[in-house]
């Protein structure tokens, strides 16, 4: 009976650690948390914002397992073997946490300031999870020392398991390596707007082991393998630079002044870029008498910049209906494709083709 009160009373004691550990380490936590966050508020880097992110939830465990350890040591204090593995076990825990917390912590980072680095560094899924992956790696390494298991056996087996998995995984090697090459080259980058000999084209969202995805203008997504990607022919509109040229041709009739077409032609182009942010006045629009003469036409083309691919669109619309009303003011005519008949007797007739009429 008092062998059994006295065993009440170690868990008892046990129980009143673990609560006073664990009180006391919501007390210290709360505070931490409090002055980082202030901390914070003063500084302009986010790397406290996600140090706070990051760590918010598994300090709690943190603190558990330390109350945990601390207990267990008043009631374990006759069995030096149990508390070993008690010890053991909390380390593991508080490995496996730590490991959790500062992969989150790498991935987060890597997401916040990747993009502030420039061509340094591309955010992507495969960027975030080799980060992720490594820190892991490392934490299960520190499990195995934990337990006495020697490191360099194991590694010994992975490289000679290694060559037969990848011979096993070839192709997802390829893709792995082939988004590892897209990711470094800087040629194909998140963000860019490409288009593939194959035809595909959209904004590069992302780049993951296996595949990069491709966001088209009509919002699907294209799944691209990497490996395929790195081997195909690709124009990228965001490289060297996003500002690219927007060629737009107009066709007049010969009885136009070319002097005049060109003058209009630049005059609506400038007007419309006050309206459409994306048209850029300067490097400033010009005109070239190209192609030239065309069977039933004066053939122009205008030439602008636009500030990125996408902003051509609105443009041209912008530009083509200042452009048709202009030359509606004008008098200046848009001909129909024409085409002289010479019947026999020398007689000639003047054909005007339809634009909706069949050929």
């Amino acid at each position: 009976m008092l062998l059994l009160e006295e065993t009440w009373i170690q868990i008892f004691k046990a129980l009143a650690v673990f609560a006073a550990v664990l009180a006391g380490g919501l007390i210290l936590r709360g505070l931490i948390l409090r002055w980082i966050s202030r901390l914070s508020a003063r500084t302009s880097t986010q790397i406290d914002d996600v140090l706070i992110h990051t760590i918010k939830g598994p300090s709690l465990l943190w603190f558990a397992i330390l109350g945990l350890n601390m207990g267990s040591r008043v009631l374990l204090q006759d069995q030096p073997t149990a508390q070993l593995w008690v010890d053991r076990f909390s380390l593991v825990i508080w490995i496996i946490s730590l490991t959790w917390a500062a992969s989150r912590f790498l991935g987060e980072a890597i997401n916040v300031y990747g993009t502030k680095l420039g061509g340094a560094l591309m955010v992507t899924s495969l960027t975030r999870n080799i980060a992720r992956i490594t820190v892991i790696i490392i934490g299960g390494l520190f499990i195995l020392q934990t337990f006495g298991i020697s490191i360099a056996p194991v590694i010994t087996a992975l490289g000679v398991g290694g060559l037969a998995v990848a011979l096993a995984l070839q192709d997802t090697l390829s893709n792995l390596f082939a988004g590892m090459y897209l990711m470094m080259a800087q040629q194909v980058r998140v963000g860019d707007y490409v288009k593939l000999d194959s035809g595909e084209e959209g904004f590069v969202t992302d780049i993951t082991w296996r595949t990069t995805t491709i966001r088209a203008l009509a919002n699907n997504a294209i799944l691209v393998p990497n490996n395929k990607l790195s081997q195909a022919i690709i124009t990228n509109y965001y490289l060297p630079e996003t500002r690219m040229s927007l060629l737009i041709n107009v066709g007049v009739s010969y009885d136009s002044d070319p002097e005049q077409i060109e003058k209009i032609l630049v005059e609506e182009t400038l007007a419309t870029a006050d309206l459409v942010p994306g048209l850029l006045k300067e490097p400033a629009p010009f005109v070239r008498f190209i192609p030239g003469f065309g069977d039933s036409s004066l053939d122009f083309t205008l030439i602008c910049q636009v500030r990125e691919f996408t902003d051509q669109y609105l443009s041209q619309h912008e530009i083509r209906k200042r452009i048709f009303k202009r030359f509606k003011a004008e008098g200046i005519e848009i001909p129909f494709p024409q085409r002289t008949l010479h019947l026999p007797g020398g007689a000639q007739v003047r054909v005007e083709k339809d634009s909706h009429s069949p050929e």
